[in-house]
């Protein structure tokens, strides 16, 4: 049985400035998420991302998003930016996600009959499994809250809950899910692709309270 540590978490995705990037690391982020999805409106360059990484402190883990992307794209964005972690959030096989040379975590949206547990396992390499929210045609960042009742219990791998996270309901999600980590994207925003430190400031703070309790 994978034993859950006691310590939540935190992944601010959709990163797309610097100073966004460094009010979620003062506000005590883990992870930061970088969008390459183009159609995203979160979505960033490789030369965007790479600067703003480039700025970042130590110990601060960095993500690359993809939906069904190429190969070589992905490695650009590996060589180019020293991505240390992916996120696949499209229909990619176990097989394709494992080829490269970062570690990978599993993004599956909550679609009606979808088998989690099952996924997880089929996906043998990934670090962690991603529970986001389903809409038919849109791969994520939906901004709508799935019933987390849905979650299977001891999944084999990490869980990361996503899903219409914000600091009125993110301290329940913890209670209740007890994830290994969150991910929070629009929740913590001014517009799309523009954060709002003080949204970072209290999400983080229900957080924490949740840590405590």
């Amino acid at each position: 049985m994978l034993i859950q540590l006691n310590i939540v978490r935190v992944k601010i995705c959709g990163i797309t400035r610097l100073e966004d990037a460094l009010a979620a690391v003062e506000a005590g982020a883990d992870a930061l998420g970088f969008v390459f999805y183009a159609p995203s409106p979160r979505a960033v360059t490789v030369a965007q991302a790479a600067e703003i990484i480039r700025q970042l402190p130590p110990f601060v883990t960095t993500t690359a998003l993809f939906v069904n992307e190429t190969a070589e794209q992905i490695e650009t964005v590996i060589a180019e930016t020293g991505i240390d972690l992916l996120q696949f959030h499209g229909d990619e096989t176990p097989e394709f996600c494992a080829q490269f040379s970062r570690p990978y975590f599993k993004a599956l949206r909550m679609a009606p009959g979808i088998d989690v547990a099952a996924e997880s396992v089929r996906y043998t390499a990934a670090r962690g499994i991603l529970l986001d929210a389903y809409r038919a045609g849109v791969p994520g960042g939906t901004g709508e809250v799935f019933d987390w009742d849905r979650i299977p219990e001891n999944l084999d791998k990490p869980l990361i809950l996503a899903g219409g996270l914000d600091h009125t309901n993110v301290a329940q999600a913890v209670a209740q899910v007890e994830p290994y980590a969150v991910d929070v994207s629009g929740g913590v925003e001014l517009s799309k692709g523009v954060k709002d430190k003080s949204k970072i400031t209290l999400f983080m703070r229900e957080v924490a309270r949740a840590n405590k309790s």
